[in-house]
C-alpha cells in the first residue's frame, strides 16, 4: 500500500500507465460538488466510484482483498482509518474470492493502520489486504478501480 497526497500524485503515476489518466480527472473535477455514483474513465478499466459512507470502528470492519483491480481510495472530506495487512500473512478468509465483484474477505486483523484526511490517498494493490472506511461520521472518497 502507498500513501500520500493528491499534491504529490505526480511522483506515483509512472507505477501504472492509468493512474496519470486517474489522478488528471481527479485533479480537473470538483468531485466533491458531485453526486455520487460511478465515473467511467475506460469501460470496465478504469473507473472511480465517488461515495460517500458511514465510518465504522475498527473491530467492526473487515479486511477485502482484489486480484484484478488495484484501488486507489482519495478522502474528499472527513477522516478515514484504513487497515492493512499483507496477502502473505492472511490466516482465515471469510468469504471466498467472487470474480462477480473482485472481492475476497478476512476476519484476520490489520497489523497497520493509517488515517487518511481530505487530499489524502491510498493505492491498494492486490497483495494487499485492507479494512476501508473507519472513522466516525460521514467520509466523502472516491475509489478508483484500475485493471492490472
Amino acid at each position: 500500500m502507498i500513501i500520500t497526497n493528491l499534491c504529490n500524485a505526480s511522483r506515483v503515476e509512472a507505477l501504472h500507465p492509468a493512474f496519470k489518466t486517474v489522478f488528471q480527472y481527479i485533479n480537473s473535477h470538483d468531485l466533491l460538488n458531485e453526486e455520487c455514483g460511478k465515473i467511467t474513465l475506460d469501460g470496465d478499466s478504469i473507473f472511480i466510484n465517488n461515495v460517500e459512507v458511514q465510518g465504522v470502528k475498527k473491530e467492526d470492519q473487515v479486511l477485502e482483498m482484489h486480484r484484478v483491480y488495484i484501488d486507489i481510495h482519495v478522502v474528499l472530506e472527513g477522516v478515514e482509518t484504513i487497515g492493512w495487512k499483507s496477502l502473505e500473512a492472511v490466516e482465515n478468509i471469510t468469504k471466498e474470492y467472487s470474480s462477480e465483484d473482485d472481492c475476497s474477505l478476512s476476519d484476520d486483523k490489520p497489523v497497520s493502520y493509517t488515517q487518511l484526511k481530505a487530499g489524502d490517498i491510498a493505492i491498494v494493490y492486490p497483495e494487499d489486504l485492507h479494512a476501508p472506511c473507519i472513522g466516525d461520521g460521514k467520509i466523502r472518497k472516491l475509489v478508483a478501480k484500475i485493471m492490472l
